[in-house]
């Protein structure tokens, strides 16, 4: 699993250096027309399309969608938290992925279908989108503008070559050799080199509980900013270019459950003050 996802984010050249072809032939996606929404995926454990007239049977049965305690809306307030972090977990990881990234729309302000995968016979609200949603959850907007900004920001995770050995090495959370054979590994964080000193280390945890991650030291006049935090609320889960808080990695970086969270490495900074949990 961790080789997959590794792959994934790297422009896939398992799938593409045959060809002769480079990572902008993947186009990398989470959700499409065809399927759940975003906010469907993480709110839904089953596809619910009765209205669509076939008895349920359209539609993929196979969504591999979660909805973390409650079939569909609610109010309860740990659900809600969890379906959040998700939602900028699966945000994160197509806009740090190499490749041509799609976003659905509607996904950066959580449009539901109410958990109909195959809603293109329904001109009504099921397919509709409803504006309203964008005023209840700014905070998934806001998050989303946050990460197409960061991706700007940082060219290296958008060219159009695949990554060298000397561009990227992974790690496990305490800056060892992951072990790519262990199916249960949830764990997995890698170092991105931009050149000039600068650098981005990004860390994911899909445990469901807390992990620990070590931090690479800095060089000489550099020092770690953070710039992703799924696991933190708004505005603290993306911070603007250049407004990047201090970290201090003389700790480790602590990620909350099924979270992931972006450091970058800036020369010529002030020394980094306590940040880190």
């Amino acid at each position: 699993m961790l080789g997959a996802f590794a792959s994934r984010i790297s422009g896939s050249a398992d799938i593409f250096t045959g060809s002769g072809e480079g990572p902008e032939r993947s186009v990398n996606f989470v959700t499409c027309h065809d399927g759940f929404t975003l906010n469907d995926l993480v709110s839904y454990r089953r596809k619910h399309n009765e209205a669509n007239g076939e008895g349920g049977r359209d539609g993929s049965n196979e969504n591999f969608s979660e909805n973390y305690g409650i079939e569909g809306p609610t109010e309860d307030a740990g659900i809600e938290l969890v379906r959040k972090r998700q939602v900028r977990n699966f945000l994160l990881t197509l806009l740090i992925s190499r490749g041509i990234p799609m976003l659905m729309g509607g996904d950066e302000f959580r449009r539901t279908q109410r958990g109909n995968n195959n809603a293109y016979c329904q001109d009504n609200e099921t397919s509709w989108y409803d504006w309203s949603c964008l005023e209840r959850h700014q905070d998934i907007y806001r998050f989303t503008r946050g990460m197409t900004a960061f991706r700007r920001a940082h060219p290296v995770l958008s060219e159009e070559r695949f990554y060298t050995d000397a561009d990227i090495r992974w790690f496990d959370p305490r800056l060892g050799s992951p072990d790519w054979t262990d199916p249960g590994e949830k764990r997995l964080a890698c170092l991105i080199d931009e050149g000039d000193g600068g650098a981005l280390y990004l860390m994911f945890n899909a445990g469901a509980g807390a992990a620990a991650f070590r931090v690479p030291a800095a060089s000489d006049g550099a020092h770690w900013h953070l710039a992703v935090d799924t696991g933190g609320e708004s505005p603290r889960d993306v911070f603007a270019p250049g407004e990047e808080p201090l970290f201090d990695s003389a700790r480790p970086c602590l990620l909350a459950a099924r979270s992931a969270s972006i450091l970058l490495r800036r020369a010529g900074s002030t020394p980094a003050t306590a940040r880190s949990e």
